[in-house]
């Protein structure tokens, strides 16, 4: 892996100019609801619905059935759903299955580190009623029963991706991402800026295997890597919490950059004499990413991001482009999260 880091270090470096981002999370704040303490089961099938059984198989097997409680935020309900079959509904969700093969199983196995890490822990924070492990929003992993992906995609289509996000799920059964023999904060987002983020830059809180890695991939692939949004300028400074009465300068002149990251955004920005945090400005204003380029024309400003999300972990649309390249799901996920290993999530889930 240093030798690829080193290799798209070298090959991308034109992709420093682009400026200066990070991707853009959707926060979703639910409502404490009431919940029918009677969960149901969802209808779901194939082989990913069978309990893992006591044996010595060759990824490791569960000594009893593991489910995830999922609270449904349009029904209210708590579904029981197979741990398997919970990873494989996420990838639905999460991630296009035109995608490629590697790609899918790369977000496969973050996905169920994500779980895994919770179950392990005992997290259920951010969860607005007791008895459920997450919630079916990207609060928490978007997820998708196969009721809701057949109305989405109509059945002919639903009958290839299944197929697909079966095997992609199968082919992973069990593996984890650990560092230290732990499950990592498996944190990925759409697309990057041409690089991936330090996790202390976007966060405030050093993860050392959340390191800012080239992906180079993004820019030719993404429909989402380029974006403009215009807002009034009075309607900017309210969202910043800046006094209107403040003079706005043509020009950028009325946005300064003040420090970047090592992923190429903005860290710290001075707007109207005002400082940001590049993230501040991302999130108050909703924008796609924190590395942004801005143009005061008249009473309006234009804003272009580059990238899509928080720009921490592993880029989707970068995975899908080194799975194009030939390289594998251990590959892609070994790359976006430096220093990891993968483990049978039975070894930490059995104890």
């Amino acid at each position: 892996m240093n030798k690829l880091v080193a290799r798209l270090q070298k090959s991308s470096a034109p992709w420093g100019l682009i400026g200066l981002g990070a991707l853009l999370i959707v926060s979703i704040f639910i409502p404490v609801l009431l919940v029918d303490r009677s969960p149901s089961q969802p209808r779901e099938s194939g082989f990913l619905g069978q309990p893992f059984v006591q044996g010595n198989g060759a990824q490791g097997e569960m000594a009893k059935p593991v489910t995830i409680p999922v609270y449904r935020t349009t029904s209210h309900r708590i579904d029981q759903v197979p741990l398997e079959v919970y990873v494989r509904n996420v990838l639905a969700a999460e991630m296009p299955a035109e995608f490629e093969l590697e790609a899918l199983k790369a977000q496969a196995m973050a996905a169920r580190t994500y779980i895994v890490k919770r179950l392990v822990e005992q997290d259920v924070s951010n969860v607005p009623v007791s008895g459920a492990l997450v919630t079916d929003t990207v609060e928490h992993q978007a997820y998708l029963s196969e009721e809701e992906m057949k109305t989405a995609w109509g059945a002919e289509v639903f009958a290839a991706r299944i197929e697909k996000l079966n095997r992609a799920v199968g082919e992973t059964r069990d593996q984890i991402i650990t560092y230290k023999g732990q499950p990592i904060l498996a944190a990925f987002f759409s697309t990057s800026n041409g690089y991936t983020e330090n996790s202390e830059d976007y966060w405030s809180t050093y993860i050392p295997y959340l390191r800012s890695v080239p992906s180079p991939w993004d820019k030719q692939l993404s429909p989402k890597y380029e974006q403009k949004v215009v807002l009034p300028t009075k309607q900017v400074f309210q969202m910043l919490g800046i006094p209107s009465a403040l003079p706005v300068t043509t020009g950028t002149s009325a946005m300064r950059i003040m420090e970047s990251t090592e992923g190429h955004r903005l860290k710290r920005v001075q707007i109207a004499g005002k400082q940001f945090s590049g993230r501040d400005v991302r999130e108050k204003l909703g924008l796609a990413s924190s590395q942004f380029t801005w143009k005061v024309k008249g009473a309006e400003i234009e804003i272009t991001t580059y990238g899509y999300g928080h720009g921490v972990g592993m880029s989707q649309w970068g995975a899908n482009g080194m799975a194009q390249q030939g390289y594998d799901a251990q590959a892609i996920v070994q790359y976006y999260y430096q220093g990891v290993g993968l483990q049978a999530a039975s070894s930490l889930l059995n104890g």
